[in-house]
């Protein structure tokens, strides 16, 4: 049987949990595990797209959240060209692209360290839940490389000035540090993790999926040009299909009848109501 290092699962909710399985390296990542989490997200991109998968957890199993690039795989890559080499990073690249354009609501789960390209798996997504416990490093130029790959979701997330600071110096951030600095959106105690996470799952199953699927799309799009006359024209366009749409005349009647949207089923409970 062929060796697996991730995991993909879905719950009867809709919520995808994409876990690395590599604990005995600390979750550190190769060629493999790369194009086993690309496979992931062709898959998950689709179910989102057709409204199968409401959002997705990347998490990972161990102390470890990912300590980045695996030894050996480091090894292997002495011997490679420059061809050999942009063939490789093209298929981080891709792994990089794919996770922060998911159609759905995204939260990653840091439970520990997460060194290297593991800072850009968290900065792909759209909300990052760290342990008191976590640590962040962009540790390339200790060895000679740089972050080229995940740079531009990195940046996005530190902004210029704080990013310029920490792939220069490799400086450790700790889990305080990545939350003031906005690559974490919350910190609590290690106990509590997995709590924190069901709480914003909940927080984010309460919304309209197609809401969320066209306010992502409408929030990268309004990143690249804000201020232009197509933005303007582009962001009159989605309120007016939504305002609408089955989902946007439901979510308005839900409001103004005081009951729940249809999007809420019965058996999407609560995390405070499945515990009492």
């Amino acid at each position: 049987m062929t060796q697996t290092y991730s995991r993909l699962t879905i719950d009867d909710r809709g919520v995808a949990w994409l876990t690395l399985e590599r604990p005995d390296v600390h979750n550190a990542f190769d060629d493999s595990l790369i194009a086993e989490l690309n496979v992931h997200l062709e898959r998950l991109h689709d179910a989102a797209r057709h409204g199968e998968v409401r959002a997705v957890v990347l998490g990972s199993e161990g102390k470890s959240f990912s300590a980045g690039a695996d030894l050996n795989w480091m090894k292997r890559m002495v011997a490679y060209d420059v061809d050999d080499n942009i063939a490789d990073s093209r298929k981080l690249a891709a792994l990089m692209h794919g996770l922060d354009t998911l159609p759905c609501p995204t939260v990653c789960r840091v439970q520990g360290a997460a060194f290297g390209g593991a800072v850009g798996l968290a900065a792909c997504c759209d909300i990052v839940i760290a342990s008191e416990k976590a640590k962040f490093c962009l540790s390339e130029v200790k060895i000679g490389l740089s972050p080229a790959v995940i740079s531009p979701y990195v940046q996005r997330a530190l902004g210029e000035r704080q990013a310029r600071r920490y792939a220069l110096t490799a400086e450790v951030m700790d889990a305080p540090t990545a939350l003031a600095l906005g690559l974490a959106h919350r910190v609590v105690e290690p106990e509590t993790l997995d709590d924190a996470v069901a709480a914003m799952l909940d927080t984010l199953l309460a919304g309209s999926p197609q809401a969320q699927r066209a306010t992502k799309a409408l929030l990268a799009e309004v990143a690249r040009a804000p201020d232009s006359k197509a933005t303007r024209e582009h962001t009159c366009q989605v309120i007016s299909e939504l305002r609408v749409s089955a989902e946007g005349q439901e979510g308005l009647a839900s409001f103004f009848e005081k009951r729940r949207p249809a999007w809420i089923n019965d058996s999407d409970t609560t995390a405070t109501e499945r515990r009492s």
